[in-house]
């Protein structure tokens, strides 16, 4: 574990401890050129996999340089049985369309290109299993251990099993060794189909005054000492921010966790979920040397109340944890704590109207800029002005606009920004002279796409609250706190703080977001939440925690709608009290530490962390917000791909003039309306591989979906967060939401190139893909629909690309029908959320006339037939170019902000 040193951006003064893992250099990076070979496998090495029972062949991609190609190259495959190990020899594939399939070039990350041989072997698992290969290039050669020659560790091998319910035990006892006798446990029906959920409790004791009472409780070890092979953790990194930790069979936290995950050496998994924001009680997880899960717990309650743990049972990670989330859920709404009033007000905030649901859509799905990294922190009236200008005139249509910290009238008092307090509602008036409301009717003057403009504020209104001498301070009853320095980075937050007191919170709030309402405002960014939890006194944070965070979602709510941003919040009571309930719309939540452009080594970790905390976030009732960043940096493509599977929003901040078009354009596009919007899947971006490490050397895979079940289509986002090139082979079975029975075409938004159409129980549906550092590439997994013809029993198989060029393209998708007509012509009926290129996988396409065979019309009016082609990385896929078409046609958009597409095609023909 180490640490970085940053200067804060708002104040040169103040230095920021922020504390992520980084990299540690494995091989390097020539050592698979200079070695002429390098070695990929399926199940994959250096990782646990858990596989199917149709799994039952082991595959290995040897890579070599070309002039070794016609080597007699061996590998053979090394597993444990028992306490024993047994050689396997591998057998050359001599079908070269058997081989796994390569969507990219020979040389995305080595030096030169490379020949690929593969090898196989039956794979027959009962018990798990680790292994090891070894290779050599002839039989007078040296045998060479991939361990040595690549850095590469052992794989597990686990096999998938469906427990049937009646075999599990009631007493969660047998699963947790030395489970606390002091611990009273219930089992429960679980939410979550095929798994175990037992509620754990215990007594805590009042708090004593101003004093919390503070407990540690020895929980045991999950399945036992030795008995598990990998753990997951998310961690309080600091006050404000989970972050992910793992590890194999010893659980050692560097700090306290969330929730925490453990597999068992059988494949099955424990999810531990601590429960916080409930009568003032918050729990998280430690470990002490001997490995045991710890219960530490806070009650600032003045009242004895008691302590609870969730413990979910499942045959896989997702299951197991959906248990315990959905049981926390019914805890936490059971215990709301908000006023009748707010109740009432929120339950009738949540349904809203159509007006609610276009506001969302605007919010969530258009492109946002952001004046953080952009324009730096002496912000002015000029600057914001001048950054508007310069995205008009790049045509860079923003439909969300956030003028991020330091507008506000601060007093400068103390040493750095959390000592500063805030004055008065009106804008800093040397930096914004004509005051906010000018400001607010000169953005939307110099770039009309513009439709909501954001500012940002502090939850206590600056870092350093409210300025004892001010205006606000004058009008509303205050009080003082003293905080605590900030956890884990030693923030210099403790001593004296002026707030808003709590009989007034809820009118301070009102009234100020009537004023930015009347300034022509109507969104916020509320930051810095996590300072409700650095109060010393535990009356104080019993007394303000709730009543701010119930203040601020109503009020946001009552004059914003759904367009708030909360940041800074991922403290337990407020994920538990705020995040996890459903009585509102979906908010905009932070999902992890800042974007810190000029830190390279931050923006792997920035991503890892995104993956891995929204394991816990796609539970709650928010859309994750993987933070700004900007189009041209040396990461830009990196985090590009990584907002576009996030299922959130995308914010850039650009400095003025510094634009990438094309990356901005791989991330959007233009609707019939001339607004410009993001494609957001309808599933939370989130890791596929949750215990593996950071410092492992494998590629972080981020998972989402778009569409209907069964239908819709998997998406994955490859990175590769090493500090060396890395290969892998990627099971058809890994992209989410892939069924048995149906047929797939994989597709790489960095080449374009689309697989052969393959199934999930095809030993050979494997995907090929090799990233160098920094590499990143998508790969989306189309469900086919045959039709078979009656004149020559050919099948012909159609699947909708979405828009091509785009990261998510599939996510483009508003609708889609692929039907079989009476007349026996197929008809796909598309509905776009923009205009660009649709893309059109026809199996039949090279051997039909399809200018003659098809018929495709936007608006019920045949397009132009130079606005289609066939493409040519791929002769499957038809290009239809509908921004064109649309252009040529002169259309009008009418009542829709969607444009439909219909396509025709006479398989006969």
């Amino acid at each position: 574990m180490a640490e970085e040193t940053f200067i804060s951006p708002a104040d040169g003064n103040e230095v920021f401890q922020a504390k992520y893992i980084p990299k540690q250099k494995g091989p390097p990076a020539s050592d698979a050129a200079s070695m002429k070979a390098y070695i990929s496998t399926y199940p994959p090495m250096g990782q646990v996999t858990q596989i199917d029972q149709s799994t039952s062949v082991f595959t290995a991609l040897l890579e070599v340089d070309e002039s070794r190609a016609t080597d007699s190259w061996q590998i053979s495959l090394w597993h444990s049985e028992g306490k024993d190990w047994r050689e396997c020899p591998m057998d050359p594939v001599r079908n070269t369309s058997a081989y796994p399939t390569s969507l990219q070039s020979l040389k995305p990350a080595f030096e030169s290109p490379l020949h690929r041989l593969c090898f196989t072997t039956p794979l027959a698992i009962h018990l798990p299993t680790n292994f090891t290969i070894k290779f050599r290039n002839g039989s007078d050669q040296s045998w060479k251990w991939v361990k040595a020659h690549q850095g590469t560790q052992d794989g597990v091998v686990m096999l998938k099993t469906v427990t049937s319910q009646v075999a599990i035990s009631s007493t969660l006892g047998d699963y947790i060794q030395g489970l606390n006798p002091i611990l009273d446990s219930k089992n429960y029906r679980s939410q979550s189909p095929g798994t175990t959920l037992w509620s754990v409790e215990a007594p805590i004791e009042a708090a004593d005054g101003e004093k919390s009472n503070i407990k540690d409780i020895k929980f045991g070890v999950p399945w036992g000492q030795g008995k598990f092979s990998r753990w997951f953790a998310l961690i309080r990194i600091w006050s404000p921010w989970l972050a992910p930790r793992q590890g194999k069979s010893h659980f050692d936290l560097d700090k306290e966790a969330v929730m925490c995950s453990f597999l068992s050496l059988s494949g099955k998994h424990l999810v531990l979920l601590a429960i916080s924001g409930v009568e003032d009680v918050m729990t998280l997880f430690k470990s002490d040397s001997e490995g045991n899960v710890v219960l530490h717990i806070r009650n600032d309650s003045s009242k004895r109340t008691i302590v609870r743990v969730l413990v979910g049972l499942g045959d896989d990670f997702e299951s197991a944890n959906a248990a315990v989330m959905y049981h926390a859920r019914g805890i936490v709404t059971a215990a709301e704590t908000a006023t009748g009033e707010q109740k009432e007000e929120l339950e009738a905030l949540k349904d809203g109207d159509a007006a609610t649901k276009l506001w969302a859509e605007n919010w969530y799905d258009g492109l946002t800029y952001c004046t953080w990294n952009a324009l730096g922190q002496a912000l002015t009236e000029e600057k914001v002005l001048h950054a508007v200008e310069t995205l008009a005139k790049n045509n860079i249509n923003i439909t969300n606009f956030i003028i991020d910290d330091n507008w506000q009238a601060i007093d400068y008092r103390g040493h750095g920004q959390f000592q500063h307090g805030w004055i008065e509602f009106e804008a800093e008036r040397k930096a914004f002279p004509s005051g906010l409301k000018h400001l607010v009717s000169k953005i939307r003057e110099k770039h009309p796409s513009i439709q909501h403009i954001a500012v940002w504020h502090a939850i206590l209104g600056y870092w350093g609250g409210i300025s004892p001498g001010g205006k606000i301070a004058q009008t509303y009853k205050t009080v003082d706190i003293v905080r605590e320095d900030a956890q884990r980075r030693n923030l210099p937050l403790g001593g004296k703080m002026t707030v808003v007191a709590k009989e007034d919170v809820s009118r301070f709030y009102n009234d100020f977001y009537q004023f930015l309402s009347d300034a022509g405002v109507d969104a916020v960014k509320t930051d810095a939440q996590f300072m409700l939890d650095t109060f010393v006194s535990a009356r104080d944070r019993s007394d303000l925690i709730h009543t701010y965070l119930d203040a601020w979602a109503v009020s946001s709510l009552r004059h914003f709608s759904v367009k708030a941003i909360s940041c800074m919040s991922q403290t337990p009571q407020i994920l538990f009290h705020s995040q996890m309930p459903q009585n509102k719309p979906p908010l905009l939540v932070r999902n992890s530490d800042d974007f810190f452009p000029e830190i390279p080594t931050s923006h792997p970790w920035h991503i890892w962390t995104n993956a891995h905390n929204a394991l816990f976030t796609q539970h709650l009732n928010v859309v994750p917000d993987w933070d700004m960043f900007q189009t041209v940096h040396d990461y830009s493509g990196f985090h590009a791909a990584a907002r576009c599977v996030s299922g959130g929003p995308i914010y850039i901040t650009d400095v003025p003039g510094q634009h990438d078009l094309d990356l901005i354009s791989q991330m959007t596009g233009p609707t019939i309306k001339g607004k410009t919007v993001i494609f957001r899947p309808s599933v939370v971006g989130k890791s596929l591989d949750q215990y593996n490490g950071y410092d492992d050397d494998n590629l972080l895979l981020v998972g989402t979906y778009h569409g209907s079940a069964s239908t819709g289509t998997g998406i994955i986002g490859f990175f590769n967060v090493s500090q060396r090139p890395l290969t892998e082979l990627i099971p058809l079975s890994k992209f989410p939401g892939v069924i048995e029975a149906q047929y797939y075409i994989v597709r790489a938004h960095s080449s374009g190139l689309v697989t052969k159409p393959m199934q999930v129980v095809d030993p050979s549906a494997l995907i090929h893909i090799s990233l160098g550092i920094r590499g990143y590439d998508i790969l989306s997994a189309y469900p086919l629909r045959g039709f078979v013809d009656p004149k020559t029993s050919n099948t012909t198989w159609i699947a909708n690309l979405g828009l091509l060029g785009k990261m998510a393209g599939a996510a483009a998708i508003v609708d889609s029908k692929i039907t079989k007509q009476e007349n026996g012509r197929i008809a796909i009926d598309t509905n776009l959320k923009a205009l660009g290129i649709l893309g059109l996988y026809v199996s039949t396409l090279p051997a039909i006339e399809w200018k003659n065979a098809m018929m495709i019309t936007i608006l019920g009016k045949m397009i132009p037939i130079d606005t289609v082609k066939v493409s040519g990385v791929d002769k499957h896929v038809l290009e239809i170019d509908v921004e064109e078409a649309w252009k040529q046609m002169d259309l009008e958009s009418g009542w829709s902000n969607e444009v439909e597409v219909k396509i025709y095609i006479n398989p006969s023909h």
